[in-house]
């Protein structure tokens, strides 16, 4: 199944396009979001962007409401809004319309343009494609219970990642259900629906419907 960077998301809808484009797949690109973060704030326009402490550049035009905290390296892109109680643990690239929530925690992550994480969601060592979409109470695991290294399981295939912190790998427009748990290492294709209370693992193809672990089908064209 597709589970290539290409495969997954458009790179226009990020600042991180050209960092992207360096790996083959999305899990290689975790280790350098810190750096990556810390580059890309650096060209930023301050008429654009405001710095209010180190290493966090917010956009101007987006909309912070109090009662939030977000620390360093962070970027904030335009018209998105982080509401109360968000908690940005660092290395979270945020790109522009996106809405980080009420309760929402993000670390290590990258959220392309127009991403939804709004209410009580948990998104760590993960990607998120544009226009991808977190139901209330979703959550990537990033972490093993045997704390090994995350393996990608992919048609029998098993893709050694070499780390033992990665979330989920979520393409561009996919919506995720309402209080499901993205296991460590999972990889939602392109246009891909997920039920809510879901408990998925390994790689979910694009444009289907995830209805359980033995029950995935393919949408039905329009």
């Amino acid at each position: 199944m597709k589970l290539t960077i290409n495969d997954l998301y458009d790179l226009s809808h990020t600042k991180a396009g050209e960092y992207l484009k360096k790996f083959t797949y999305p899990w290689e690109a975790l280790e350098g979001i810190k750096e990556l973060i810390l580059e890309i704030g650096k060209t930023l326009s301050p008429e654009e962007y405001d710095h209010p402490e180190e290493d966090v550049w917010i956009a101007k035009d987006a909309k912070r409401y109090p009662n939030n905290y977000i620390a360093g390296p962070c970027i904030i892109g335009h018209g998105t809004e982080v509401r109360p109680g968000a908690f940005v643990r660092g290395s979270a690239l945020v790109g522009d319309n996106c809405v980080v929530g009420n309760s929402t925690e993000l670390k290590n992550v990258i959220l392309f343009d127009n991403v939804q994480v709004p209410h009580y969601n948990y998104v760590g060592d993960s990607i998120l494609g544009y226009k991808a979409h977190m139901g209330a109470g979703s959550i990537t695991s990033n972490v093993k219970s045997d704390k090994k290294p995350v393996v990608i399981k992919n048609e029998g295939e098993n893709l050694e990642t070499g780390r033992k912190k990665v979330g989920a790998l979520v393409g561009d427009r996919v919506e995720v259900g309402c209080n499901t748990v993205l296991n460590p290492g999972t990889v939602v294709g392109r246009d891909s629906n997920i039920y809510p209370v879901s408990c998925v693992r390994g790689v979910i193809p694009e444009n289907s419907i995830y209805k359980g672990k033995d029950n995935i089908v393919a949408k039905e064209d329009k």
